[in-house]
């Protein structure tokens, strides 16, 4: 049965959370506890999310084409397993450098492969309440994730986490290999129906959606005023000796901002039909310029409550309302998945060069002013989007 296999796609969100973003925040503190400086952490950093960019609109491009798209998913969480495995057993910066490289190729297959599952498994009138249960499981899944990392750090230390996001690799494929390969279909996965040509329009369509186009540039600059955050909140931390421990800091900054992704998800998908995908991308963005300010303005370890329950508000709407949006904007094309990816690939431009421009600013002037300047980036990418969306006629096109 169907519903069967929706099942087991909730439980591959839940399981890959901490498979797909290798050691996430404990990066920075564990190669901080290898006397890194945080400026050569930010370009390590940058070289994975580079990588990751080159695979981006290829694996959309597979995604669309291939019907071995469990196979892929297996696949990329393997690669992703045994490069973060790599960082325990070699520390030269060459082999750290290699590992996050393959990390980010492995993972820019992740999310088309996934959303295309998902809509090849409900179509277009389900995708959206689906993809609201596979955020609300995903950062479920941080959540727990977090919490495990955090209490094993403070017991056995960083290198816990590796053992940890081991056996959730392994419970990531034996939740894909429960999605019934049949129930796959892999015409609706990209963006087609049963009466559409089996002719697929070229790529170059793509480029000429204006609307895809604008949402993708809106949110390169949101994620490169917003992918730093959290590690630097934590790098701060750990650069503070005798503070509080960092493992446990950046497990209660993942737990606070997913604990508010799930409702926010739930209601995301809920919503979407009826406020429409720009009104809640707005939304999200109007969030993060205060976030950026509060992590500029406290240095208190504690001021990161309000900022990650911020983090978690804009995560939880656009995790949910740029997918439905895509799928709306590039329906019918047969390049679903390339547009998922198209814009995802801008998102990672502004995410890969978020970490070395924020680790240039804070080692040369302080965390607060790279803070600082990452709330900027935030009021562009919102005045952007306020300018150009016109909320009311994409709420019509949306529906």
């Amino acid at each position: 049965m169907r519903l069967k296999s929706l099942q087991a796609l909730c439980l591959v969100s839940f399981f890959l959370a901490d498979v797909r973003d290798g050691l996430g925040p404990f990066l920075g503190i564990f190669l901080t506890q290898r006397d890194w400086q945080p400026n050569d952490i930010g370009f390590v950093m940058t070289a994975g999310g580079l990588a990751g960019l080159l695979a981006t609109l290829p694996a959309g491009i597979v995604t669309d084409a291939t019907r071995h798209k469990r196979a892929l998913l297996l696949l990329g969480c393997a690669l992703i397993t045994a490069a973060t495995l790599g960082l325990w057993f070699f520390r030269q910066s060459m082999v750290v450098g290699v590992t996050q490289i393959v990390s980010g190729i492995a993972a820019a297959f992740i999310a088309p492969v996934l959303a295309g599952i998902t809509l090849g498994l409900t179509g277009r009138d389900g995708f959206n309440r689906q993809m609201g249960r596979n955020e609300a499981f995903n950062h479920a899944g941080n959540m727990s994730a977090a919490l495990l990392a955090g209490a094993a750090t403070a017991w056995w230390g960083t290198g816990s986490v590796f053992v940890l996001m081991t056996l959730m690799a392994v419970f990531t494929a034996v939740a894909v290999l429960a999605i019934r390969r049949d129930d796959i279909d892999h015409q609706a996965a990209r963006g087609l129906d049963g009466s559409a040509s089996q002719h697929i329009p070229r790529l170059t369509t793509l480029i000429h959606n204006r609307a895809l186009m604008i949402l993708g540039v809106t949110l390169l600059l949101f994620h490169l005023a917003n992918a730093a955050l959290l590690p630097m909140l934590s790098m701060r931390v750990a650069a503070q000796p005798g503070a509080i421990n960092p493992g446990l800091y950046a497990a209660a900054t993942v737990v606070i901002s997913q604990a508010v992704m799930i409702p926010v998800a739930l209601w995301t998908a809920a919503r979407a039909e009826r406020s429409g995908y720009p009104r809640l991308i707005l939304l999200a963005l109007l969030i993060l310029p205060v976030r950026a300010m509060l992590a500029a303005s406290f240095t208190d370890p504690l001021a990161m409550i309000p900022v990650q329950m911020m983090d978690g508000l804009a995560a939880g709407v656009l995790g949910v309302a740029v997918p439905g949006y895509i799928v709306v904007l590039s329906g019918g094309s047969g390049h679903v998945n390339a547009g998922q990816s198209a814009v995802m690939l801008m998102q990672g431009m502004g995410a890969a060069f978020s970490p070395a421009l924020t680790g240039v600013i804070a080692s040369r002037y302080s965390y607060g002013v790279a803070f600082g300047a990452l709330s900027v980036i935030a009021l562009v990418a919102l005045s952007l989007w306020w300018l150009t969306s016109r909320p009311r006629s994409a709420y019509r096109t949306a529906r």
